[in-house]
């Protein structure tokens, strides 16, 4: 694979309970399109990572996100898992940290149960993506417009199903993080109605 990501550093946001498949697999893909990718959590130390229900390695945090900088990172990725998003999207921290790419108008790219966090981010209303089938009525609730396919790209924003769709979301993630900034995505931003604080 080419490095179209050479010199850009990509922001991992995970806790315990992340699916490592859709961690492990994306980072892969990033590193080897040329990529820094460091892993950020709402703790320090290691995180407990699972496959499906049961406990798996064990994936070591490189900064907290509330000692995080978003204007440090070119783009961001928020792998699923069920528990994972469930304790990011109630941490102030975090929600911070992922609206300010949206506000930037950087790529950022969710899937499975990771979308979970854009709804508690106020980003999804007005937008089309798609996400594990469980979140769909959450999603639709929060304005979106929610499809079923095996990746979805709306102006820097990618999003995809499950495991089984990380092919065709690594191949389109790449491919909007080597674009850099979605104007359009700082635009549709800045227009939509910032959630109240939890």
């Amino acid at each position: 694979m080419a490095q179209t990501l050479a010199g850009k550093t990509i922001a991992v946001l995970a806790t315990d309970g992340v699916e490592l498949v859709e961690l492990q697999k994306p980072v892969a893909a990033l590193k080897e399109a040329g990529a820094t990718v460091e892993i950020l959590s709402i703790k320090s130390g290691e995180i407990q990572g699972f496959n499906h229900l049961t406990p798996g390695d064990k994936i070591p945090v490189d900064r907290e996100v509330k000692a995080a900088d978003a204007s440090a990172y070119q783009a961001l990725l928020l792998p699923g898992g069920v528990a994972n998003p469930d304790q990011l999207r109630v941490d102030q921290d975090a929600l911070a940290f992922v609206r300010a790419f949206f506000d930037a108008g950087k790529p950022v790219a969710a899937i499975c149960h990771a979308p979970w966090i854009l709804i508690d981010a106020g980003v999804v209303e007005g937008r089309t993506l798609t996400s594990y089938k469980t979140l769909r009525t959450d999603l639709r609730n929060a304005g979106a417009n929610v499809v079923d396919e095996e990746v979805v790209v709306d102006d820097g924003l990618v999003t995809s199903r499950c495991p089984d769709d990380i092919p065709a979301f690594n191949a389109k993630m790449i491919e909007a993080f080597a674009e850099g900034r979605h104007a359009d995505q700082a635009h549709k931003a800045e227009d939509a109605p910032r959630p109240p604080a939890h």
